[in-house]
């Protein structure tokens, strides 16, 4: 069932951004602009809601069901705030909050701000407390990663419109876990886009009278890009999964193993469509350079492959049984 909806929701939002978004319209964010005509499209799906409760007038999907959209969005180079709207809606809905309408987004306390500059509402967490505040009321220090979307500082300077507290099962670190899980989603997307136009490239573009694609050694590439961008995706798809199944705070495991997977895939990715492009790759009409540059960016947030294999093996020393009955035990259903 998870995967029917999950395809179903990916394709709804593939054809909206196919219609309203293109190569002009990260041009245009990438100068700082808001894409209004692709964000009506996107928002008019009723996507925002997807991680919240029906109690609570969401649709009560699970993580699992919205990495296919997450990666529809990265095939796109993510040209709307929807992954941020359904972090910071989901977070808000588990604090007992309800998510506002218009553009919202979310971060860690201290942390750059998503789509900050653009955004109506913001829910900051500091470890389990999630507090909204209305964009306007906050003093913002306006900043970019490395693709140039905008990641804005927020300084708060007045009490929250509405405030709550984080479950357990969504843990003290839930800002950094829904960043992690969303970007490798999303990186899976745009590595899948990536590969895409490496192989018609390959197909298409021709040395010594074939294309280039019928040499070795471009095969050779080609096949370690495809077999990187489906790593990532079955990993993207095991961390929501494993969220789903134990929460978000017990996912944390799978989590990091996604995002060390999607970081280090998408350097090699990105390195290998440029070879295969050459100059043309970088061109500004172009559009693998925003992908590849999405692909940079979106490894540092979220906690980089540094960060999170650190961490992960902290985790595994400290168990006492065997590496292999602690991974495979992770993967069964917790008792109830």
């Amino acid at each position: 069932m998870a995967d029917t909806i999950g395809a179903e929701l990916a394709e709804q939002a593939t054809r909206a951004l196919e219609d309203a978004a293109g190569v002009a319209v990260l041009r245009s964010v990438e100068d700082g602009a808001f894409p209004a005509g692709a964000w009506g499209a996107v928002e008019a799906l009723g996507l925002g809601a997807a991680l919240v409760p029906e109690d609570r007038g969401g649709a009560g999907l699970g993580f699992l069901d919205i990495v296919p959209v997450l990666e529809a969005l990265g095939r796109a180079g993510a040209p709307v705030p929807l992954a941020e709207g359904i972090g910071a809606a989901a977070l808000l809905a588990a604090a007992g909050i309800e998510a506002p309408e218009g553009v919202l987004s979310f971060a860690a306390a201290g942390k750059p701000v998503p789509w900050g500059r653009h955004a109506a509402h913001v829910a900051l967490v500091d470890g389990a407390r999630v507090a909204l505040y209305p964009a306007a009321a906050l003093r913002w220090t306006q900043g970019g990663n490395t693709a140039r979307e905008a990641r804005d500082v927020a300084e708060v300077s007045g009490a929250p419109i509405a405030e709550g507290t984080l479950p357990n099962a969504w843990g003290a670190e839930a800002a950094m876990l829904v960043t992690a899980l969303l970007r490798s989603a999303q990186i899976a997307g745009a590595m899948q886009a990536a590969l895409a136009l490496a192989v018609d490239h390959a197909n298409t573009r021709k040395q010594f009278g074939r294309p280039i694609g019928r040499f070795q050694a471009v095969q050779q590439q080609l096949a370690v890009f495809a077999a990187e961008t489906s790593a990532v995706s079955v990993a993207a798809a095991a961390a929501a999964r494993a969220a789903d199944r134990r929460g978000l705070a017990g996912a944390g495991f799978e989590i990091g193993c996604a995002k060390v997977t999607a970081g280090e895939a998408a350097a090699k990715g990105a390195a290998i469509a440029h070879q295969v492009l050459a100059a043309m790759g970088i061109t500004e009409e172009h559009s693998l350079h925003h992908l590849t540059r999405r692909l940079w960016s979106w490894r540092e947030e979220g906690g980089t492959e540094r960060f999170w294999s650190a961490r992960l093996g902290a985790l595994v020393q400290a168990e006492a049984g065997p590496l292999w009955t602690f991974i495979t035990d992770r993967d069964e259903e917790p008792a109830a």
